[in-house]
């Protein structure tokens, strides 16, 4: 074990090796960020390899950590992108977090504060659950002066962090004061990803680097919900009548793709960020792919 993660099997994937996974496999499960593009750039090849997978019977779902974006605005993200995507074939980390709250049975009078985006506003509100926070909160300031004291909702009894570009002293002062003060309160992470591709020209800070300081700040570690927890495959599961076995995993991270994959029972293929080396690992395989 290496880094945390498991040592399956694994080697290139040669052309037999591909044959032999596409006639093993019912469902692909794809990341997004590099892997169907970088930023709003679609990645070379994405549109046949989805035709193509699609006219041999295949199904194709998107699993995504990324939270600034709804299931709604996701498809219509691959639309743009010429890619015809359902909303039930997207699962996001937003979506998870507002699943997560409705099946622990949250109290329907507590109030949900984010630090994020508009994707985890929408999937909450869809959820039905009151929130606030994200962008608005971005543009808000603190002046510390002597005896200054935070305010804050009493109400809320759940966080959720996740990707944030307006991430503030504010932001992170709101929810610390909101775990570590109100009785009970839930600390939600969407995701710890330390990088995204969040344009086609590099990587920048991901989630993970506000994850990061939030639980700093209240020591204290969050309930992850979005990969590798295996939270979302239950989701997946009740949505297709598919078993983990006939599942691949494909995605650009050993840390939250590849592992998501190989805590739940699925084959995973690694991706280079849209190169063409990729690497094949199969749950009790006991042949190195060659």
């Amino acid at each position: 074990m290496a880094n945390g993660l498991p040592d399956p099997p694994c080697g290139l994937l040669t052309a037999d090796a591909a044959r032999s996974l596409v006639d093993s496999v019912d469902a692909f499960l794809f990341d997004c960020d590099g892997v169907i593009w970088k930023g709003d750039k679609l990645i070379e090849g994405v549109r046949e390899t989805m035709e193509l997978l699609r006219k041999m019977g295949k199904k194709i779902v998107f699993v995504t950590n990324n939270s600034r974006k709804s299931r709604r605005q996701y498809s219509k993200k691959f639309r743009s992108l010429g890619l015809e995507v359902t909303e039930e074939d997207i699962f996001t980390s937003s979506f998870a977090a507002a699943m997560f709250l409705k099946l622990n049975n949250f109290p329907s009078e507590k109030k949900v504060y984010v630090v994020g985006e508009g994707g985890i506003l929408e999937e909450l509100k869809l959820a039905g659950f009151e929130c606030f926070g994200g962008p608005e909160d971005g543009k808000k300031n603190i002046i510390l002066e002597a005896d200054f004291h935070f305010e804050h909702d009493k109400n809320v009894g759940a966080v959720v962090v996740g990707l944030d570009q307006h991430f503030n002293y504010y932001k992170m002062q709101y929810a610390r004061t909101c775990i570590t003060e109100n009785p009970g309160c839930l600390f939600i992470a969407t995701n710890r990803d330390p990088t995204g591709h969040m344009t086609s020209a590099q990587e920048w800070p991901g989630a993970g680097t506000m994850v990061a300081a939030v639980s700093c700040s209240v020591q204290k570690e969050p309930i992850v919900v979005g990969k590798p927890s295996s939270f979302l495959m239950d989701f997946l599961l009740k949505s297709f009548n598919l078993e983990t076995s006939r599942m691949c995993m494909v995605g650009d991270r050993l840390d939250t793709d590849i592992l998501f994959g190989q805590n739940t029972g699925c084959k995973t293929l690694l991706v280079l960020s849209g190169q063409k080396l990729v690497v094949l690992s199969a749950p009790q395989s006991l042949s190195r792919v060659q």
